[in-house]
């Protein structure tokens, strides 16, 4: 088979087996990033504008939401657009093996480039095709920009240099991260001439279009934005925070080694060991792998400062989703090194093999293992399985183990077999893909955890099918039930409007609107103090409107009401947790305009808390009227009977036993007395 076949079957078999995988992603976990991306697709396809619930938003960059476009224009139901949405991104990411391939082409045979290829989209990042991500996009965006700057670096003609500003243009498009790219580019022919022996003035003589545009035209963007009386952190768009915010250095130095300790540990150890010998071999080295070598380190000295800095202020953690990317430039270096008779001089590659091992030391495990890795840095979920059976304080010390095992095949593999190396990457990788898709703490099952959070007792677009095709849904969030109960919903059906929120908005919310309830006569009243109108109202289980109820997820309690006109507020409960079903020992129900008739209220427990029943007892005026028995892993309904002669009814619930988790589960902090699970009020007026 000729080249051109092995890498469309490469292309085509990561697709396939990309989109296979992806249909067991039930729905998005990374919130807001993907509803707003959604969004994004739904409003071009709509619109032709960039909007996020109906507010323009510019900054996200337009090339993603331009690839959802067709699909959104294509499907009506939301559901059907979301599996066709993790088709295209298998597709798409799966073609970063060509960028991959013909990179590794410029410095190792075709069989090389072809394993290449294959490590390309074997990396365990690629499981972002099944979340509405702009990782998809980007991968391949980035390798061709790679691409193109390698093969600037060999031969500078001006055709090159001019297809090189296009495509960190397009990847600014993508993803506006790929700023970073600008001073990468003009920092690689710097690396080029330390490599090469040559005098700044010579090596970068070639380069004089690169350096004359990227500076003449950011210079321009500059006068501009000062001359309109814009900020300069405005370029940025709805990323300008990032440019108006403070960062101290240590602090970004210390996110920058824990940002390469993590990509060391992402690669496997090995590639980083053989890098570091090419850079120290780097003047004997030939032209096209003097390029590569100089583009590898620009980029990601780069990419690691801008996403250390971020995350210092703002994320916190480790990003290993914003530096993946570069992994194939490693590989690629690597399969280089193996090809040249992988060369080991003493000194340089026992220092090599120490400090790429080392390296794992200094990711501290027990303040990344937790639930935002599950976004943004897979190769730590292997380890939380890990975690789960020798315990935290093992972790870092069998990370360490493994590290020495392979530096120590680095530096002890005879040379005949240096081939294996790459190969064992490659097991690696396959290694810690189940862990991190369908493990306990992997993807897979965060996606159906987000789902089950928001949408637990009716089908995903069960919103959609109850209401006529023009109509369209307010939401009223009042913070007690979970975020996902409005996003998810939000997500699958396109008939959920306008966000309206109680006490704070939903996390990275955009264009919500606080309302307020009356105390005097429970009216919801908009921030000038009108009334709050609508013809269909959805809000969670903790709340009643003056309306007839259209459809519900019994499970979860999330309502859609038909309200025709002002919502008024019948209910007020005390005694639940803020942000939570979870009750306290006692629970206040309260109902204005009550004509009598029957409340049901569905209740949960926990068996990590609760091994044996509780009791839940329902009192009106101080009088027992009912009681439930509530078992650990069985929900129940309490039937409260209401008097038909009251205007305002009022009901006590007990909840007897309660616990303390901190004092039940064992590493749990959480002091809260819980009592159940209140899921839903269900009132019932008497016919």
């Amino acid at each position: 088979m000729p080249a051109w076949a092995w890498l469309v079957a490469i292309v085509v078999g990561s697709f396939a087996v990309r989109a296979w995988l992806a249909r067991g992603m039930l729905g998005p976990f990374i919130m807001v990033d993907e509803l707003i991306y959604s969004e994004l697709g739904r409003s071009l396809a709509d619109s032709r504008e960039l909007l996020v619930r109906d507010v323009p938003s510019r900054g996200y960059g337009f090339v993603y939401p331009a690839l959802l476009t067709p699909v959104y224009a294509a499907f009506e139901s939301l559901t059907d657009a979301y599996a066709a949405v993790k088709t295209l991104n298998a597709l798409v990411m799966s073609l970063a093996a060509i960028p991959a391939y013909l990179l590794a082409r410029r410095v190792v045979g075709q069989g090389l480039s072809l394993l290449a290829a294959v490590l390309a989209v074997s990396l365990p990042s690629l499981v972002y095709t099944g979340s509405v991500m702009t990782e998809n996009a980007f991968y391949p965006v980035f390798l061709v920009c790679a691409l193109l700057l390698a093969l600037v670096l060999e031969q500078s003609t001006t055709a090159r240099q001019v297809a090189l500003l296009i495509a960190v243009g397009v990847a600014a498009a993508t993803r506006v991260q790929a700023v970073v790219l600008v001073p990468a580019l003009l920092t690689a022919p710097l690396l080029l001439a330390l490599f090469r022996r040559e005098g700044l003035r010579v090596t970068l003589r070639p380069y004089r279009v690169l350096y004359g545009v990227v500076i003449g035209a950011g210079a321009t963007l500059l006068v501009a934005q000062v001359a309109r009386g814009r900020s300069l952190p405005d370029l940025l768009g709805a990323y300008s925070v990032v440019g108006e915010s403070d960062y101290e250095l240590g602090e970004v130095l210390r996110y920058a080694l824990y940002h390469v300790a993590e990509l060391d540990l992402y690669l496997g150890v090995v590639p980083v060991a053989a890098t570091i010998v090419l850079v120290a071999r780097s003047r004997s080295l030939d032209r096209p792998l003097q390029a590569l070598l100089a583009t590898a380190l620009a980029v990601t000295f780069w990419l690691v400062l801008v996403v250390s800095a971020f995350a210092s202020v703002f994320a916190q953690r480790i990003q290993e989703r914003n530096l993946f990317v570069v992994a194939p430039l490693f590989l690629i270096l690597l399969l280089a090194w193996v090809d040249r008779d992988a060369p080991r001089p003493r000194v340089v590659a026992l220092v090599a093999a120490a400090a790429s091992a080392a390296l794992v030391l200094l990711i501290p495990f027990e303040r990344f293992i937790d639930t935002s890795a599950l976004s943004d840095t897979l190769m730590l979920l292997p380890w939380w399985s890990v975690q789960d059976h020798v315990g935290l304080e093992w972790v870092a010390e069998l990370a360490f183990v493994l590290a020495v095992a392979l530096a120590a095949l680095f530096v002890l593999l005879p040379t005949r077999y240096a081939l294996a190396l790459p190969l064992v990457v490659l097991a690696y990788y396959a290694a810690v893909f189940h862990p991190i898709w369908a493990g306990e703490h992997g993807v897979k099952q965060a996606s159906a955890g987000a789902v089950f959070q928001g949408i637990r007792g009716a089908p995903r677009d069960w919103i959609d099918a109850a209401l006529p095709d023009a109509a369209r849904a307010a939401v009223l969030w009042t913070g007690r039930a979970d975020r996902f109960t409005v996003n998810q919903n939000e997500f699958f059906n396109r008939t959920v409007g306008d966000i309206f929120y109680l006490r704070q908005p939903t996390p990275g919310g955009v264009g919500e609107t606080l309302v307020r309830i009356d105390p005097r006569d429970g009216l919801v009243r908009l921030p000038d103090g009108g009334a709050f109108a609508t013809e269909y109202l959805l809000t969670d289980g903790s709340v009643t409107p003056d309306g007839e109820v259209v459809a519900r997820d019994d499970l979860l309690g999330t309502t859609l009401w038909r309200v025709g006109g002002a919502v008024v507020s019948t209910t007020s409960i005390r005694g639940l947790y803020p942000n939570d079903s979870w009750s306290r020992e006692t629970v206040i129900w309260k109902r204005r305009r009550c004509r009598g008739g029957e409340l049901i209220v569905s209740l949960s427990s926990d068996p990590s808390l609760f091994e044996s029943p509780q009791s839940v007892h329902a009192s009106i005026d101080g009088d027992p009227v009912a009681l439930a028995i509530v078992k650990p892993n069985t929900p129940a309904k309490l039937r409260v009977p209401l008097q038909s002669n009251r205007e305002t009814c009022v009901v006590r619930f007990r909840v007897t036993p309660t616990a303390v988790p901190a004092e039940v589960l064992p590493g749990s902090t959480d002091r809260r007395e819980l009592g159940a699970h209140f899921n839903v009020f269900d009132y019932r007026p008497a016919s």
